[in-house]
């Protein structure tokens, strides 16, 4: 595979990786007041072809964070318990925005490196062409 379609792969599955981390985040942010619910998070593998390491990543398993879930007090909520207290959610906002964030800045970053690459197989094959 030549460089520019080695760079292309890597900054493309960055692209593909931190876009499956913003579902999790926009998931997580639109649960945060169901009760019971986990958040979910995500890991980033690297991608091994022929024993070594390719420079691209990819989505991981979704986890559930195992946290504590908050104690909402809510008596007149159906799932209260007798003192008047139900599960919530383990979702912060502050910290799904910041994820949210990074997830947005880095798909970014790849996109330049992407269009950047682009655009220098595009100049090389004018080059040639003359």
């Amino acid at each position: 595979m030549s460089d520019f379609q080695t760079s292309l792969s890597i900054a493309a599955s960055g692209m593909e990786a931190q876009a499956a981390r913003l579902r999790h985040v926009s998931e997580n942010i639109a649960n945060v007041d169901t009760p019971g619910y986990h958040r979910k998070t995500i890991a980033f593998e690297a991608v091994v072809r022929d024993g070594e390491k390719s420079g691209e990543v990819r989505a991981g398993k979704v986890r559930l964070d195992q946290s504590e879930l908050s104690r909402v007090l809510d008596p007149g909520n159906p799932l209260a318990d007798a003192n008047g207290y139900y599960e919530g959610s383990n979702v912060d906002l502050v910290t799904e925005i910041a994820d949210a964030r990074e997830a947005q800045r880095s798909y970014e970053a790849n996109l330049r490196m992407f269009e950047q690459t682009r655009k220098m197989a595009a100049s090389l094959l004018d080059l040639l062409r003359r």
